[in-house]
């Protein structure tokens, strides 16, 4: 009995790596129905299996042909006519995998890909688990660990932000920043083991201290992208608060740039929440327009006021708007006063209309500035994304490679602990010590790239996050 295809992207958690020098196969196209599906074969016996199923329609068998040519033909099943295909052909090391590749690209229907794919497990090929191709070239020495990460976040990328940052890691933009990072600790440590060698001539500071405040110094500014990174691959919650009226409907048209919300002259047209994607600066946004806060007239009204402030408190960033064509009211200043300036942004809404206060009425916590804008006409609506982006981002407003990893985020940290530490050391004299928290530097930073030893569990963790076929 043949052996049944699994779908391209079931997840199947894993604890210990599989065999590298098998041959592999899967489905490596999405999942549903498609013009075109891919059905990929990595290993010593890709040509083999290629030349079992698939019947060019002139010329040798695919093993016989030079590798890197497209040949159009048939996939069969014996004397069985499955779908016509392409085959494409990688000759190891020039492949993905660093291994012999066949792809197959057939009609994009399930039952095709799963009667292609069949018939490669029918031919001896073994069933591919997530992640196992990339697994194949990063241990095959294709990509690093960095790329391979790099690799998945590509495949996973919501938006153009996210995806433009996947493709510099892919591309070897972190790793380049780490080796400059290594270099400067290598740096450091020679001089130390210099210093034990002829201890009469010490340490010079440039030889030591320095490098070691360089590398600190790069490895807190990746660190300070790292909470922009975690926002763009998870997104964030952007809530729009105020009294009834004060324009939160409008404003959420207005960013969202379509008719999402209910807008009503009406004071308490918004009794519920409603969420809508938003995409700034690169970070997927969930922005959610929230029941207006005031004193509540009625069981449900207070149910919305109360739900309004829940999800203020659990919000990355809030918006608090301003009626700024009518008075300020005890519920304005009420609220004005019951959120910290943190992850705050004030909003006087309603500039297209007479101002019925000025500016330095509102007295807002921390000393912050209000942004004025208009809904209906535009005004202050650019600058009022900026202003959200850039509390987003924080630190990393403005750059282009974040950290989006937690395992990137907690080999950093450590990093940065061994060199504050030998620093410290360094400065009272203790380079025995020093020459401790450097090598520990080092295999931290070697683990993060997988140039060092990587426990057989954790990249079994890492490449169980992959899709089947990828």
């Amino acid at each position: 009995m043949r052996p049944r295809a699994a779908p391209a992207c079931e997840h199947r958690g894993v604890s210990r790596l599989p065999p590298v020098h098998d041959t592999i196969a899967a489905i490596a196209s999405a999942p549903g129905v498609g013009a075109v599906g891919v059905v990929r074969l990595s290993g010593p016996d890709a040509y083999r299996i290629a030349d079992a199923l698939f019947a060019p329609r002139r010329g040798g068998p695919p093993s016989a042909r030079p590798a890197g040519r497209v040949v159009y033909g048939t996939v069969v099943d014996g004397e069985r006519v499955v779908d016509e295909a392409l085959l494409l052909t990688f000759r190891a090391p020039r492949s993905y995998t660093a291994q012999d590749v066949v792809e197959l690209q057939t009609h994009g229907g399930p039952a095709v890909l799963r009667a292609t794919l069949d018939l490669c497990l029918a031919h001896g090929a073994r069933l591919a688990g997530p992640g196992e191709f990339t697994l194949r070239a990063y241990l095959n020495g294709r990509l690093d660990l960095l790329q391979a990460e790099s690799v998945l976040e590509l495949v996973n990328a919501q938006t153009d932000g996210a995806r433009r940052n996947a493709a510099l890691g892919l591309g070897g933009a972190l790793g380049a920043r780490l080796d400059g990072i290594q270099s400067e600790i290598t740096e450091a440590y020679a001089a130390v083991q210099a210093a034990f060698d002829y201890p009469d001539e010490g340490v010079p500071e440039a030889r030591l201290e320095a490098p070691l405040e360089r590398s600190l110094g790069e490895v807190r500014r990746l660190l300070s992208t790292a909470a922009a990174g975690r926002l763009s691959r998870q997104g964030a919650r952007l809530a729009l608060l105020g009294r009834p009226n004060a324009g939160k409907s409008s404003l959420l048209n207005a960013l969202l740039g379509y008719e999402r919300s209910i807008v009503s002259d009406t004071p308490g047209t918004t009794r519920d929440y409603l969420e809508a994607p938003l995409v700034l600066a690169g970070i997927p946004l969930t922005a959610i327009d929230t029941a207006g806060i005031r004193e509540a007239g009625d069981a449900v009204e207070a149910s919305g006021v109360e739900q309004a402030r829940r999800i203020a408190a659990n919000a990355d960033l809030r918006l608090v708007l301003i009626d700024g064509s009518e008075p300020l009211t005890a519920d304005d200043r009420e609220l004005l006063v019951s959120l910290p300036a943190e992850r705050t942004l004030f909003v006087v809404s309603k500039r297209d209309k007479p101002a019925a206060f000025p500016e330095r009425a509102l007295e807002l916590p921390g000393g912050a500035r209000p942004h004025a804008v208009s809904a209906l006409t535009g005004e202050g609506l650019d600058a009022l994304k900026e202003a959200i982006a850039a509390t987003l981002l924080g630190d990393a407003a403005g750059t282009e490679l974040w950290i989006t990893q937690e395992r990137h985020v907690a080999a950093l940290s450590a990093v940065e602990g061994h060199l504050e530490r030998a620093l410290g050391l360094a400065a009272s004299g203790e380079l025995d010590l020093v020459s401790l928290e450097l090598q520990d530097a080092l295999t931290a930073l070697g683990q993060m790239t997988g140039r060092h030893h990587v426990a057989e569990e954790a990249l079994a963790s890492i490449f169980a996050a992959f899709c089947v076929g990828k």
